[in-house]
């Protein structure tokens, strides 16, 4: 089956679902079978809803589409670490408003390649502490609780959704993400 086809296929299953877009939380308080067919549905639910996050997203690997669409406001120069690297983060002011969704990711991750062109590769979804503060119970998505950030006074959760990544999808890092071709880049630990 093509790419495109699995894509297809994933838009009619998901558009046939009535489910919230954010993944929720296995009830532990369930009996065994339901907590097990929960299980299920929340990994499905998951599936679904980082499908969805593609689709959203598919049309901002072209970096002008996404500058047009609002991610135009420059965050940050190109992050690395002794971890990997992040690339540069843009984002779209007007979804920076404490309410994380999975189809609204406030910030888009780029790496610069060889040709100076900028490769999408993540997304950010961020909660600024002004929205909810530092002490509050994390916010969640993708069944993912966020993480928090001092140096930048927010909440939040990356997913790697266009660059594979073997620390994992939801880690802050990408060992295979590299700022060499970035003319600013910051070294720092997130």
């Amino acid at each position: 089956m093509t790419r495109t086809a699995l894509l297809l296929a994933g838009i009619a299953l998901m558009s046939g679902c009535g489910s919230d877009p954010i993944a929720t939380q296995t009830d532990a308080r369930l009996e065994p079978s339901t907590t097990a067919l929960a299980g299920k549905r929340q990994v499905s639910s998951v599936a679904d809803d980082l499908a969805t996050l593609r689709h959203v997203t598919a049309p901002f690997r072209d970096f002008d589409v996404a500058t047009a669409a609002g991610w135009s406001a420059k965050i940050t120069d190109c992050m690395a670490s002794h971890e990997g690297g992040m690339g540069f983060h843009y984002g779209n002011p007007a979804l920076i408003d404490g309410v994380a969704r999975v189809n609204e990711p406030e910030l888009l991750l780029y790496e610069p390649d060889h040709n100076g062109r900028l490769r999408l590769v993540a997304v950010e979804y961020i909660i600024p502490y002004t929205a909810l503060s530092r002490e509050s119970t994390p916010p969640q998505l993708f069944g993912r609780e966020f993480k928090q950030n001092d140096v930048f006074q927010l909440w939040g959760l990356h997913a790697w959704v266009w660059k594979e990544n073997a620390s994992g999808i939801f880690a802050d890092w990408n060992p295979a993400v590299s700022c060499a071709q970035a003319t600013h880049q910051s070294t720092m630990s997130h």
